[in-house]
């Protein structure tokens, strides 16, 4: 449309839509008055698509009648070609074909497009589609329970291509940033499975390799749920899929391996030690993933040797009004998180109480496309969590993936109990049950810069509102990246998918972790998010619970080390180009590090490196010279002994009598009151506070 012709034609067309009963929104290059618009027809009804015949032919006219061109920006199409001789005339359009018919007499190329065109209302892509719903296990509320209207969404906008790096905080889509293939991105994907509907290119059905081979490389990150302008939720799809495509034969070994994860790590508890140690043999762990299904580059994480509901059992104080829920990673494999949560939300004057029996989010089968055992774990965890619900208790869930598995996937899989909906209605996150619970409450201020990654489900599914707003009053800056991980759960450990699930790392979340500056705060709630870390750039990213739990105690924990040594807790490890050294037992032993220490947690807590040299950012009085070394201490922390407690070659355990004379002068560790043989290039801490090395 000529620019000036442009205001009484939008008025014209306005009132076009209206005449026929249609809702549309112009948008796009109006400086240049190509106008694209999104009109709501009805293409499944014949009363619909009599009503687009009738308006494409009226809109043509007034295309024309305001000296304008019905040809698209990317052509003219199958939509425009029969209203084609309403601007050029038929003289002018049967030399086209003419000209045509010249150099393609057999009428092989671009067939029934401009020269002698079809009629724009047939071929419509939804008519091959099936009339009548698809039997499936998810509700698709939102689409009236239509696996066929679900996969209809996608109108191939494209906004899941994107090329090259990206910034801000969304998601979609992981899979086409890593390979570049149209079929790995979320409109591919949506594509195949309209074609396995129609089953005239795609004809095998639930069965199909086509679009098996499209999905196995979708991570289930959830972002197209969200960051999709239409909602396409391509992980509900993939569960769908291979929820039929298996029924009845014989899994991957990986779907035994990691989808019945929960029920492995509860009789692996018993004898978590014996097979951590049997994970370090490597013709064992070989073996162990070979038959797993688990990509060999891979390491087995470690399994607690200390249960988080074991630990609730002793040290837990149970009252109201939240209930927090053990998830399985958080109860088998970090239960330091649910420690430090528990510590934070009791020191915001928090009650906390743990579920009335063993409960399951049935996450891991969901990924696995195993939906008829979700459900039936889904049902059982609503008769433990009955108690709660009646009495409206909040849920917090610390695992992000298992949070948006409750919000959606639960009701979605059994939409017909009523609990569903209930128990998805009270999850919450853990910074907001903070804010909605303990408004008065304040973080202590960390004022440190923070870097890390929001969880993929946690952008898609709970929002990162709470989050974001915690971090502010807790002095941490700075943004934290989006994009996924990479490791996504099972996906990250299945074989054939490491290379794909390192260059989804490498897409956002490492270069983040690379650029931090020194003193950063790394930040990941997930335990995927933080194993990648830990697995491919050997740095544990914390959480939001162990960062503030080390600043909110009540009293300074003396006696408990966990800056090295046997009966400590985290490794001490350098930030210079080598990992720090370890000993035979494991034990830290320095390392390369130029004037830079990290002090990391075992079960993947905080990472604090140091500050460099120097006074910069730190209050004058904040440290002290001890041997040599000087300690700076984080605001809020209380000061190390004097200089003349440090090198003692004691120990707090030692002084209680707890280690014999021989294993004491073999032992390095923290003190109860000062840091012990504390040595230029490393770092100690102790259970509250980090303290970096300047």
């Amino acid at each position: 449309m000529p620019p000036a012709r442009l205001g009484a034609y939008l008025r014209d067309f306005r009132a076009l839509l209206a005449q026929h009963g249609l809702r549309g929104t112009p948008y796009g290059h109006f400086g240049d008055g190509c106008i694209h618009v999104r009109i709501d027809f009805d293409l499944l009804s014949r009363q619909g698509v009599r009503r687009f015949r009738a308006f494409s032919e009226d809109v043509a006219a007034l295309v024309v009648a305001h000296g304008g061109s019905l040809s698209g920006e990317h052509g003219d199409g199958l939509a425009r070609a029969e209203l084609l001789p309403r601007m050029y005339g038929d003289e002018l359009v049967a030399l086209f074909a003419r000209f045509k018919d010249l150099w393609d007499p057999a009428g092989g190329l671009n067939p029934g497009v401009l020269a002698r065109p079809a009629r724009l209302d047939e071929n419509l892509r939804f008519a091959v589609l099936p009339k009548q719903p698809v039997d499936v296990a998810f509700g698709y509320p939102q689409d009236g329970g239509d696996f066929t209207a679900a996969v209809r969404r996608c109108v191939g906008v494209a906004k899941c291509r994107v090329d090259g790096p990206s910034s801000g905080p969304e998601v979609m889509c992981p899979s086409y940033r890593a390979t570049g293939e149209e079929r790995h991105s979320t409109r591919g994907r949506a594509r195949l499975l309209h074609e396995m509907l129609a089953g005239e290119v795609v004809t095998g059905g639930w069965r199909s390799r086509e679009v098996h081979e499209a999905l196995d490389l979708c991570l289930s990150c959830k972002g197209c749920r969200s960051d999709c302008p239409v909602g396409v939720d391509m992980a509900a799809y993939k569960a769908e899929f291979l929820h039929h495509h298996y029924a009845g034969r014989r899994r991957p070994a990986a779907h035994y391996a990691m989808g019945w994860l929960p029920r492995w790590l509860r009789a692996a508890a018993p004898i978590a030690g014996l097979l951590n140690a049997a994970a370090r043999v490597g013709p064992v762990a070989s073996l162990a993933k070979r038959l797993g299904g688990v990509a060999p580059e891979r390491r087995i994480p470690r399994l607690a040797t200390r249960t988080f509901t074991s630990w609730w059992r002793r040290h837990g104080s149970p009252g109201t009004p939240l209930v927090l829920w053990p998830d399985t990673f958080t109860e088998h494999l970090s239960p330091s998180v649910g420690r430090a949560a528990v510590r934070v939300l009791e020191s915001a004057g928090l009650g906390v109480s743990l579920p009335p029996g063993r409960v399951c989010c049935g996450l891991t089968y969901v990924s696995t496309g195993q939906l008829d055992r979700a459900r039936a774990v889904m049902r059982r965890t609503l008769d433990v969590m009955g108690p709660v619900l009646e009495r409206g208790s909040p849920v917090v869930v610390l695992e992000p993936s298992c949070a948006a598995a409750l919000r959606t996937d639960l009701p979605e899989l059994l939409p017909d109990d009523p609990r569903a909906r209930r128990l998805a209605g009270s999850v919450t996150t853990f910074a907001a049950a903070l804010e909605e619970h303990a408004p008065d409450w304040r973080p202590p201020r960390l004022d440190r810069p923070a870097a890390g990654q929001t969880h993929c489900h946690q952008h898609a599914v709970l929002g990162d509102t709470a989050e974001r707003r915690l971090r502010e009053r807790a002095g941490l800056t700075g943004e934290l990246s989006g994009g996924c991980c990479g490791l996504a759960g099972n996906f990250g450990f299945e074989r054939g998918h490491y290379e794909v699930s390192v260059a989804c790392a490498e897409d956002r979340l490492l270069p983040s972790v690379r650029a931090a500056a020194p003193g950063t705060v790394l930040l990941a709630d997930g335990f995927s998010c933080r194993t990648q870390l830990d697995q491919l750039a050997g740095r544990r990213g914390g959480t939001w619970r162990r960062c503030w739990r080390r600043h909110s105690r009540r009293r300074w924990p003396w006696g408990r080390r966990t800056g090295g040594g046997r009966a400590g807790g985290g490794p001490v490890r350098t930030s210079g180009e080598e990992p720090a050294k370890r000993d035979r037992r494991g034990r830290g032993r320095g390392g390369g590090g130029a004037g830079r220490g990290l002090c990391e947690d075992r079960e993947g807590g905080q990472v604090v490196r140091g500050p460099p040299a120097g006074r910069e950012g730190v209050r004058a009085d904040a440290g002290r010279v001890l041997a040599g070394v000087r300690i700076v201490v984080p605001p809020g922390c209380p000061p190390p002994a004097a200089a003349g407690e440090v090198g003692s070659g004691t120990s707090a355990e030692a002084h209680r009598g707890r280690t014999s004379p021989k294993r004491r002068s073999r032992t390095r560790a923290t003190p109860s009151s000062s840091l012990d043989a504390v040595r230029p290039g490393t770092a100690a801490s102790t259970e509250g506070c980090a303290l970096p090395i300047a």
